[in-house]
């Protein structure tokens, strides 16, 4: 008797890897997800709702259940619980635009032989500008990934019962936290520093939620902008890692320590591996987003970042799993 041998499936299926790419970013294209929810459930009605070829419907639809997206029963599609939460458009934690963002990053992958060989981008990133007009797609396909992180994050910090707290929030893209802080404590304010073509979609996001009033901005880089001494219960520090430097990390942890009030909590959300370098699988996996686009960038250790907030002043900094990041709570 034989041992059994394995099969290439598991390695055909990540060669091919931009076939699920391209299937859920088009499936997003066209609402597919939408539809479905809505009642949709054969490639005839999805192709009439969506106006696209019926071929083409039935071929997005074999994709989706290939991918596990979509279930098929009784000759009826139907999304899958994780499809319904999270690639339905309109839902807080859609990442239906995330999607379509993707289809357009494939041919980028292209560069990564040269840039392992590098060591790092082998052309001048030319995205990190106050001024790009890519922010005003990115920044609202990426802001869904922060929701369940921002309610995890509150409830760690037992937010909704901490009072007229003052929060900063440093690069904070789409003001997706601010909204749903401010939202869980109606006696909270935050203030967003970023890039002001930036600050201009968090605006927009905060006046549609109805929390406009209780948030602000300042516009800067938080490379030099003076974070203040003393004046936020809170600061937030999200996403942001991965594309600093360790030097350049340990530095704005020091000048958020400085800006927190005498108890006040640093919260850092990010794709954070393991000490040994073993998982979780989609940062790992993060690391060659750096390598492609950051100079010196990475996805960092736990060990890493407690290194660097106790040099930056706190004492105590624990870890709070937020898949597929890892929310670090210092103070």
């Amino acid at each position: 008797m034989t041992d059994e041998q394995p099969t290439p499936d598991g390695v055909l299926r990540l060669i091919n890897g931009y076939w699920a790419t391209g299937v859920v970013g088009a499936a997003a294209c066209h609402s597919l997800f939408t539809h479905l929810e809505d009642g949709a459930g054969t490639a005839a009605e999805l192709a009439e709702r969506a106006g696209i070829a019926p071929r083409g419907a039935q071929t997005l639809l074999d994709g989706l259940v290939g991918v596990g997206l979509v279930e098929l029963s009784e000759g009826r599609y139907r999304n899958t619980p994780e499809a319904s939460r999270y690639l339905v458009d309109g839902k807080p934690t859609s990442l239906s635009g995330f999607a379509r963002l993707k289809l357009k990053h494939m041919g980028g992958l292209a560069a990564l032989p040269d840039v392992v060989r590098a060591g790092g981008p082998v052309r001048n990133a030319t995205t990190e500008v106050a001024d790009n007009p890519h922010w005003e797609e990115i920044v609202p396909a990426i802001a869904a990934q922060s929701v369940p992180a921002a309610g995890i994050a509150a409830e760690v910090l037992g937010l909704a019962d901490a009072g007229a707290v003052a929060i900063l929030d440093v690069g904070g893209g789409s003001g997706v936290y601010s909204a749903n802080w401010l939202a869980a404590n109606p006696a909270a304010r935050s203030t967003q520093l970023d890039w002001e073509p930036i600050n201009v979609i968090a605006r927009r996001l905060l006046a549609e939620r109805g929390l406009a009033d209780r948030f602000t901005t300042v516009a800067g880089d938080f490379h030099t902008t003076d974070f203040g001494t003393a004046e936020y219960d809170i600061a937030l520090y999200s996403h942001i890692a991965h594309q600093e430097s360790p030097e350049d990390n340990i530095a704005v942890f020091s000048r958020l320590r400085e800006a927190l009030k005498p108890g006040g909590a640093l919260v850092v959300c990010d794709y954070v591996v393991d000490d040994d370098r073993g998982g979780p699988a989609l940062p790992l996996i993060f690391a060659a987003e750096m390598l492609l686009k950051s100079a010196r960038g990475g996805t960092w250790r736990r060990s890493d970042y407690h290194d660097w907030l106790v040099k930056a002043g706190f004492t105590t900094v624990s870890f709070h799993s937020a898949p597929p990041a890892t929310l670090v709570i210092a103070r």
